[in-house]
């Protein structure tokens, strides 16, 4: 596996070894002792999720205050934008965003910490989601960040969201968001 940072430290792009034969292809979506040997961290996912999403739709941006979660995000059919914003107050990247798009074609996978807002925009006809969680989902302490919130300028490689959620659609301004220490 291949570790490629992004503008955000903590970030990472995951480019996993692919096997190819006349077959099609092999990879290993995950291995902890190949994670360890590569980011140096130690890392327990307690939730998968999956979710498929249409053209335009953009999903986040999304992070809890309580069973605070890292991401581990990849796409195994269609494109997406997937963001990912620190949001840290002690952190020197607070209030910074930093964008990658994965697709099923390219097999990355995106980490995000615990401690940052995620988001991502479908950008195939279809895209179906994968992500592990380092911690339970819990509805209660999930909180909405707006999607293209002026102060936080995300570049989205599409100019409107087709489709938000009703509580996406009610995302607080940046400004207005519970951040962590």
């Amino acid at each position: 596996m291949e570790v490629i940072k992004t503008d955000l430290p903590d970030v990472l792009i995951l480019e996993p070894r692919i096997f190819t034969d006349d077959r099609g292809f092999f990879l290993e979506s995950w291995n902890a002792r190949t994670w360890f040997d590569a980011t140096g961290l130690e890392t327990v996912f307690v939730q998968d999720n999956h979710s498929r999403s249409r053209y335009g739709v953009v999903r986040g941006l999304h992070y809890q205050v309580r069973h605070v979660q890292g991401k581990l995000v990849r796409v195994v059919a269609g494109e997406i934008y997937d963001v990912a914003v620190d949001l840290r107050r002690s952190s020197p990247t607070f209030g910074r965003w930093t964008g990658v798009h994965l697709s099923a074609e390219n097999n990355r996978q995106l980490w995000i910490p615990e401690g940052y807002a995620h988001a991502f925009m479908a950008l195939s006809e279809t895209a179906d989601v994968l992500y592990k969680a380092t911690d339970i989902y819990d509805r209660e302490a999930e909180r909405s960040i707006r999607w293209d919130d002026p102060d936080l300028a995300i570049d989205w490689p599409l100019p409107a969201a087709s489709v938000l959620s009703d509580k996406d659609a009610r995302g607080v301004p940046f400004p207005e968001a519970e951040t962590y220490p």
